[in-house]
């Protein structure tokens, strides 16, 4: 990707490794799928990546045309990065290989998910057939964190935001959420255990699990 390294190989696939097959590469472009975040943001979501590498990652893909940085206007003044045009085509590519990954025997929850991983599992696991003509509206609050989930007409939008229509608030974790989600818990039980509140109709939530189904495991 630093052009230290290469693949010498004129096929366009090994081509894109080149620029994004680094370790750490694809998951620092998947923390800004949502919106440009700062350098302390960025470690925050990969704290398996050591903040040299890290920086020389945010390097590689800036010369690669794939992330940009700029400050943000005051009183803010942060730096931030963000992706280009260009490379915010590679959430249809972080979708599918997680799609791919998420049918793999071997695939769990047990190492957590960050929030913003949480939000683009849903956008991964999102299934038209599945939902219908069912509608749902939720906020959901992690930490500092707010989102919007709305689905409607077969269509899914998981963002940053308040939604202000919301059936439910949900305040939680990215691992309580996702076993609901993902790994069968009821609602209920999240909320018996204090690992998730609810303001509203806890059917939402539900609503919203049904359709975001697992992909069938491979086979051996």
């Amino acid at each position: 990707m630093s052009g230290a390294r290469t693949y010498a190989d004129a096929c366009a696939a090994a081509h894109a490794l080149d620029l994004v097959g680094e370790r750490w590469a694809l998951l620092v472009v998947r923390e800004l799928v949502l919106g440009p975040k700062r350098f302390t943001d960025l470690r925050r979501g990969l704290p398996g990546a050591g903040p040299n590498v890290l920086a020389q990652r945010l390097r590689d893909l800036e010369r690669a045309g794939v992330v940009t940085r700029r400050t943000l206007p005051p009183p803010a003044a942060s730096k931030v990065y963000e992706l280009t045009g260009w490379g915010r085509e590679l959430e249809a590519v972080l979708i599918t290989l997680g799609r791919w990954g998420a049918r793999s025997p071997a695939h769990s929850l047990e190492h957590g998910l960050g929030e913003d991983s949480v939000i683009l599992a849903m956008r991964t696991m999102f299934s038209p057939d599945a939902a219908g003509d069912a509608r749902v509206r939720l906020a959901l609050r992690m930490g500092d964190h707010r989102y919007r989930v709305r689905v409607e007409e077969g269509v899914l939008e998981a963002c940053y935001g308040e939604e202000p229509e919301a059936e439910a608030v949900v305040t939680t974790d990215p691992g309580a959420l996702a076993a609901v989600l993902w790994g069968g818990r009821p609602p209920a039980d999240a909320v018996a255990e204090g690992a998730m509140a609810v303001e509203g109709d806890p059917g939402a939530l539900e609503r919203l699990a049904a359709m975001l189904p697992m992909p069938e495991p491979a086979g051996a």
